[in-house]
Parts: C-alpha cells; sequence; structure tokens
C-alpha cells in the first residue's frame, strides 16, 4: 500500500522474447485536481506564504512531490 493518495502502479507485460525482464511493478501519479470536478465555496486557503511554499492556495489541491532519486536512499 502506498502512503501517497495519489500514486497508482500497475504490472507491466512481460513477453517470453523480451531480452531484458521489465521492472515487475511501474507507478504513475494521478494529479490531485482530477478528483476535484468543481470548486466549492469557502475552500479552505493555505496563507500567501504557505501557498507559495507549497505550490498552490488550496490545501485540498496540495499534492507532496517525492523524489525518485531519493526513494532509493
Amino acid at each position: 500500500m502506498h502512503k501517497n493518495r495519489e500514486e497508482r502502479q500497475y504490472i507491466t507485460y512481460r513477453s517470453p522474447f523480451d531480452p531484458c525482464p521489465p521492472l515487475p511493478c511501474r507507478t504513475y501519479v494521478v494529479p490531485v485536481n482530477q478528483y476535484v470536478v468543481f470548486q466549492p465555496a469557502d475552500l479552505p486557503q493555505f496563507s500567501p506564504a504557505e501557498a507559495l511554499k507549497h505550490g498552490t492556495l488550496w490545501p485540498a489541491l496540495y499534492s507532496p512531490y517525492e523524489s525518485r532519486q531519493r526513494k532509493g536512499e
């Protein structure tokens, strides 16, 4: 189970004729804004300084970025 609710995974197809087997699982991220159909009234907001830090004004649309390089460390 993933700790990031926006991250999904799938199992790649493995052909018996592939010279090199692919990675067993691949991951992708579904943007949070895909879950919000319209902007509801009175949606909570970050302060201006926090909004600049997080890259969005609304906490409901914030999705933390985890570097793939740091995952292996």
